[in-house]
């Protein structure tokens, strides 16, 4: 009763073992055909990457000196380099036998394999074709020796004669080989067949990226005489049965409990929790793939990590750079650079509106991306050279649209004045009063290039670092980057206005008392520096009191606004015209004589005089007033701006004395008696009472208002 079911027992494990026996070396010829295949086609691969290196040397020297370093370094034995008609113009030496294996071959011919071959074309500049680069690495035992360590296995290279299975290079055991070489006769396509001597044969047909003829063996795992030892076993069945219950379940059990509680572990956030390894079946492979796991996962969040913080230390910077300075060059500068460094690209530049035309403000990395049409000078203005109408090219079209773009450029539709790339991404920003959402349309219509746009410019990048194009996630942190330019912009901006409002009466847009004191000292210090004269005009309208007592305060302010047009109508660029307060103005002429601010005088009170302010009453009034001025000069009438300003006042209530309506010129300062410095004669003023401008020269300067009007 119990020895027959264990006899048919021991007949179905002889059975089971011959079965997993197969299937395992089948599992291992499997893996290891796998692996050939990937060895054979790195190497094809690292043919094809030193045959590319060649080719895209610049000229023939360039292509032998590259050619010697690829074989110097290991990475081919031999380069052939030929023109279009297949005829070799350089090789270098040393070269493997004949014949070679093209690795790229669609359909790899029959034949022997002298050594594996990579083509790749030769072309200019302009595309045309020179020829061929070819990079060989001879297939020796070597080779063979190589491809049996990695697999495992016993390599063996057919020699690949048509209709014949002979041996080129083996790793396989003389004893064996024949044998070998008879199951490999039987074998078809990647079925594995098993020889006399207890060995397993598979046999790896040719393939594009895999053009050898190899056969594959592996020794059988089941040992001799199995039956007669399972019916010697059969006899102490009944004694070990219970020992080898316990034994099987627990060779199965314990690495399934560790792999659980491992499992478990990482689960709570353990990711240097390790598997032992026990064995190299299904298990010991599954413990194997887990530990792999969890390594990578280690590796992945320690880099998620770090370009985590990477970014929070770029936008540390920024927050800085926005909060303590308004430099816009700098601060856009900054977060083109945090840009580049947080999505891995090789160049960018920060584009602004002005006047229909976006106009490079910074850029990075730029150099050598100019087209020929762009010319010498476009590439050295560096960030000034871009200008690209709005509604041209890559960055017109997103600053016209306001929807960002990412992908590969098309050289076709690339602006002229715009850097050449492969991959671009480009998000356009607008002030913080308008869309907020940069997908947002600005309203300008693609087809009217200068239009009112919400958008202040755009943020590009070109060629992420490793060929890949831009993906959502770079086009995410480029809107984070664009926000942040277009809140420096409009700060910038906001603040360059306050300050302007700061300096500027806000009735008739002229500089105010505040920025009067720091002018006046400042030109004081220029006219002291340069031996020039500084003159200076304090004027008050004359009865302006009854002026809004009849007309109203409106009408007052408009006489205000008109003065102060034709004030400024008076004067140059480089004078400077205030409002003191009131109906009391101020004018500074820089290198200006008594002579020429007695002409300003003049003029101004012929202009004020001359045509009266209308103003709108309903009546069609006009206003006829007048103006007093009285003037000083520096260093006649004082030595210091306070005390120039004081000489104008005088002068002015002088002339208010007079009778109103002309000016009056301040009374000359005394000054201490000479001893031992002499005085050249142009440093003083002539008899005639008015002081001239100048030091030591004679004559009036070209440009003072005595010779100018």
């Amino acid at each position: 009763m119990v020895l027959g079911p264990v006899l048919l027992g021991a007949f179905f494990v002889g059975l089971t073992m011959t079965t997993v026996d197969r299937n395992r070396a089948a599992e291992r010829l499997g893996l290891a055909a796998a692996t050939v295949r990937t060895s054979v086609d790195a190497l094809c691969q690292q043919l094809r990457a030193a045959a590319d290196a060649v080719a895209l040397a610049p000229d023939a020297a360039g292509r032998a000196g590259t050619a010697g370093q690829v074989v110097g370094r290991g990475l081919a034995a031999a380069v052939l380099v030929t023109d279009v008609a297949g005829v070799p113009t350089y090789a270098t030496p040393g070269a493997p036998a004949a014949p070679w294996r093209d690795c790229g071959a669609a359909d790899p011919a029959a034949g022997p394999v002298a050594a594996l071959a990579a083509r790749v074309a030769l072309r200019d500049r302009a595309g045309g074709d020179l020829g061929a680069v070819v990079t060989a690495q001879p297939v020796d035992p070597g080779l063979v020796a190589r491809l049996a360590a990695v697999t495992g296995v016993a390599v063996t290279l057919l020699d690949g004669a048509p209709g014949s299975v002979g041996v080129a290079q083996t790793t396989e055991a003389p004893a064996v080989r024949d044998g070998v070489l008879a199951a490999a006769r039987r074998a078809a396509g990647d079925q594995v067949t098993g020889t006399g001597d207890g060995r397993y044969v598979r046999r790896v047909l040719p393939a594009p990226g895999q053009p050898l003829p190899l056969v594959l063996s592996v020794p059988s795992e089941q040992p001799p005489d199995l039956y007669a030892a399972l019916v010697g076993a059969v006899l102490l069945a009944g004694l070990l049965a219970v020992a080898a219950a316990w034994r099987l379940a627990r060779v199965t059990t314990r690495p399934l409990v560790e792999l659980a509680g491992a499992a478990d572990r990482v689960a709570h956030g353990d990711l240097a929790t390790r598997v032992p390894v026990r064995s190299r079946d299904e298990l010991g492979r599954l413990a194997g793939a887990f530990n792999r796991m969890t390594r990578e996962t280690g590796i992945y969040v320690q880099a998620l990590t770090s370009s985590r913080d990477q970014l929070r230390g770029h936008l540390a910077v920024l927050g800085d750079t926005l909060a303590s300075t308004h430099d816009l060059q700098r601060i856009l500068r900054v977060i083109l650079h945090s840009a580049i460094a947080a999505t891995g690209a090789r160049a960018g530049a920060v584009l602004l509106v002005d006047g229909g035309v976006l106009v490079g403000r910074c850029a990075e990395g730029l150099d050598g991306r100019w087209s020929p049409d762009a010319g010498v000078e476009a590439e050295a203005a560096g960030a000034a050279g871009l200008r690209v109408p709005v509604g041209a090219g890559i960055v017109g079209a997103v600053a016209a649209t306001g929807q960002p773009r990412r992908g590969r450029a098309d050289p076709v539709a690339e602006a002229a004045g715009e850097p050449r790339c492969e991959t671009y991404v480009a998000v356009p920003f607008a002030a913080p009063g308008g869309p907020a959402d940069p997908g947002i349309r600005s309203g300008v219509d693609p087809g009217t290039p200068g239009g009112p746009a919400a958008a202040l410019g755009v943020l590009v990048l070109y060629d992420r670092l490793g060929g890949d194009e831009f993906d959502d996630a770079d086009l995410e942190t480029l809107r984070t980057f664009a926000g942040h330019a277009a809140v420096a912009v409009d700060n910038v901006r906001v603040h360059e206005e306050a300050q302007r409002l700061s300096l500027t009466d806000p009735l008739t847009g002229l500089w105010n008392y505040r920025y009067l004191r720091e002018s006046i000292r400042r030109e004081v210090e220029r006219a002291s520096r340069f031996g020039r004269m500084l003159s200076v005009l304090a004027l008050d309208l004359d009865r302006f009191k009854e002026v809004n007592d009849t007309w109203g305060h409106a009408a007052g302010d408009a006489v205000l606004v008109e003065f102060a047009r034709r004030v400024r109508g008076e004067i140059r660029e480089v004078d400077l015209a205030f409002r003191q307060g009131g109906e009391e103005f101020v004018v500074l002429l820089p290198e200006t004589d008594a002579r020429g601010a007695a002409i300003v005088a003049e003029r101004l009170g012929a202009a004020t005089r001359d045509t009266p302010v209308p103003v709108d009453s309903g009546g069609g009034a006009r206003i006829r007033v007048t103006v007093s001025v009285g003037i000083a000069v520096y260093p006649d009438h004082a030595s210091t701006g306070e005390q120039v300003l004081d000489a104008a006042d005088d002068a002015l209530y002088a002339a208010k004395a007079a009778g109103r309506d002309t000016w009056r010129l301040a009374e000359a300062r005394p000054w201490p008696p000479v001893e031992e410095l002499a005085v050249p004669a142009g440093s003083v003023s002539p008899a005639d009472g008015l002081p001239r401008a100048g030091g030591a020269s004679s004559g009036p300067h070209p440009s003072q208002h005595g010779l100018g009007r």
